[in-house]
């Protein structure tokens, strides 16, 4: 595609990345899911382990205290295929899900939420902070042998002390982000492929859902593509992780068409913007363990809680 750069190598070997973080050293923050671990990839590509997490790291933000928040899936049972990892089932058969919170000095992990109203998470997956210093997450759920779990948006307080729900009974929601002006939460959906636009009306607060449906519906591919993690560029373009036919799709908030930038495996889950211009785009390629850096042709949103 005109305008984007070709895919470079900065690390491999990893074991299903996700939550690409880039930070100011030049270093990018990931988890990896099938190791339980937040991983710091360095600039010349060497990879380091921050924590042990356990379960399942699944999404990562960098918090207004400058603290690593992660989304902790619980855990999967994982399929080899070739040199393909691909997750399958839940390890456990009761959910297991949380909300941790990693200092980046000392390593240290505590667990901020397991729980909402005495149900318990099932597999948070995805994060974003607001200018509140709050944050959203979506809880995926799980596939068990009992069922498919509904998912869930929840906003927290980042210091353990608040959660609410605040869309309920979704088909499997994933990545998750604001627009530029703080007003909109577009979340995709995984099995459906379809992204969503919800208004925030107060912090911490979403409008009411629309009859049969969680918000206004933005985009879904043109051809069978699952969705994933997403990043929102400073235009406000939804850009999305892409599975099965591998790659980013960029959708027009306005509901004017998608752009699709394939890259070099099926589970291309994740992307984010660093680099002083915000045009260097992190993409994890999880089932053959690679982060990626693509040059994009247009700047990313600084997220509210850049460090």
């Amino acid at each position: 595609m005109s305008g984007f750069g070709q895919p470079e190598v900065v690390a491999s070997g990893l074991r299903f990345p996700e939550g690409p973080v880039p930070m100011p050293d030049g270093s990018v923050l990931l988890v990896e899911i099938a190791r339980g671990t937040l991983t710091r990839v360095a600039a010349d590509g060497a990879v380091s382990v921050v924590a042990e997490l356990g379960g399942g790291p699944n999404g990562l933000a960098i918090g207004p205290d400058g603290a690593a928040y992660v989304c902790n899936n619980g855990g999967f049972q994982w399929v080899e295929a070739g040199p393909l990892l691909f997750p399958g089932h839940a390890a456990n058969a009761a959910a297991c899900g949380s909300i941790q919170r990693v200092d980046l000095v000392t390593g240290a992990v505590t667990t901020l939420y397991d729980s909402f109203e005495g149900e318990r998470l099932k597999g948070p997956n995805d994060i974003v902070f607001d200018a509140h210093g709050g944050f959203w997450f979506t809880d995926h759920g799980q596939v068990r042998a009992s069922g498919r779990d509904h998912g869930a948006i929840y906003y927290a307080r980042a210091d353990g002390s608040a959660i609410t729900r605040q869309r309920a009974d979704m088909m499997g929601p994933n990545g998750i982000g604001l627009s530029p002006g703080g007003n909109t939460l577009y979340v995709s959906e995984t099995m459906t492929a379809r992204v969503w636009a919800m208004d925030v009306v107060a912090a911490g607060e979403l409008a009411p859902p629309l009859p049969w449906a969680p918000g206004r519906f933005v985009g879904t591919p043109p051809a069978f593509r699952l969705l994933d993690s997403l990043a929102i560029e400073e235009d406000g373009r939804i850009c999305v992780g892409t599975m099965v036919e591998g790659g980013i799709t960029i959708f027009d908030p306005a509901g004017g068409g998608s752009e699709y930038l394939p890259l070099p495996d099926v589970g291309i889950t994740n992307i984010a913007f660093g680099g002083a211009d915000r045009r260097d785009a992190y993409i994890t390629a999880s089932t053959t363990g690679i982060l990626y850096r693509v040059r994009w042709p247009r700047p990313g949103l600084t997220l509210q809680s850049s460090i």
